[in-house]
């Protein structure tokens, strides 16, 4: 199992922490760096600077929305980043919520499984460098992207429900988990969307689970800090469905806190259930927890 750290710079700092974030992520030998696409900067164009400023680590997007950008539109962002980073970008996509697309962005949120296939049979051969040639109900692209540098890149998808599982597993690369626990991950993530995987004799799907994750000598302080941290996750209803599976109240129960030995067991059981990668989404109180947390994430490598 490989391990990356989820970023939070691009939302709270500058660019320059963007930077400073990845390459710290890279120095201490970590296999990704993720960057979440919410209402701060742009995470495939935070991506591209850095792609420029630290030359090894691999880089993805957790998640960028895809209802506001068109598939062809985005592809040649990815190409773009692909192209300035030496070919390490993994585009993670997510449809978002009903409430930021229709109530923020006002746009219709209709048919998220359709739009989902649509916008994958559009935006898949572009990654690979193909032409896309569809048309479907919303989407009709007939045109490819050349950017020069770029081999293409890698697409996941945060694909919770079982119809998205089995979209994702069809047409993408693998899935990017948040907000699912590990009984949920063994029992419904997995097994869905590697078995609609072999059904259709396709490769094993990448499954990258981020998960928030403390050091800590006080549970009770760390699990009430996280309720606060994460409590819009567990309103949103997509979240809230992988939380009723796992039996959490909400995201503060699937946080991995405790001693160095009791995160790192958690974080380690994750391999043995089929995640590939997990992405720590650090969450230290103090210099000392943030130290430990860093280091103890970083002894599992």
């Amino acid at each position: 199992m490989k391990i990356g750290i989820f970023g939070g710079a691009v939302n709270d700092g500058t660019v320059d922490d963007v930077v400073a974030e990845a390459r710290s992520a890279e120095q201490d030998g970590f296999a990704s760096y993720w960057a979440p696409n919410i209402f701060g900067h742009d995470a495939l164009t935070a991506l591209a600077v850095v792609g420029r400023e630290v030359p090894r680590i691999e880089l993805g997007t957790s998640v960028v929305p895809t209802f506001p950008r068109h598939p062809h539109a985005i592809a040649q962002q990815c190409h773009t980043v692909a192209a300035a980073s030496g070919n390490r970008l993994t585009l993670g996509i997510g449809l978002s919520h009903k409430i930021v697309i229709e109530n923020m962005l006002g746009m219709s949120y209709d048919k998220p499984v359709r739009h989902l296939r649509e916008y994958l049979s559009v935006l898949m051969p572009l990654s690979r460098n193909e032409p896309a040639n569809f048309d479907g109900e919303t989407y009709k692209v007939h045109g490819g992207i050349a950017a020069k540098g770029s081999n293409g890149f890698g697409v996941v998808v945060a694909a919770l429900g079982e119809q998205m599982l089995r979209v994702t597993a069809a047409m993408a690369d693998g899935t990017l988990t948040w907000c699912t626990g590990p009984a949920t991950l063994a029992e419904h993530t997995i097994p869905t969307i590697t078995r609609a995987a072999d059904e259709l004799g396709r490769p094993t799907p990448r499954v990258i689970a981020a998960l928030p994750v403390c050091v800590t000598t006080d549970k009770a302080a760390a699990a009430e800090r996280a309720a606060k941290v994460f409590a819009v996750y567990g309103t949103l209803p997509s979240y809230r469905a992988m939380l009723d599976r796992e039996g959490a109240a909400g995201p503060a129960d699937i946080a991995i806190t405790g001693t160095v030995s009791e995160v790192q067991d958690r974080i380690a059981a994750l391999a043995a259930i089929g995640v590939t990668d997990f992405a720590a989404v650090e969450f230290g109180a103090t210099p000392e927890e943030i130290a430990e947390t860093r280091a103890a994430v970083k002894g599992l490598l």
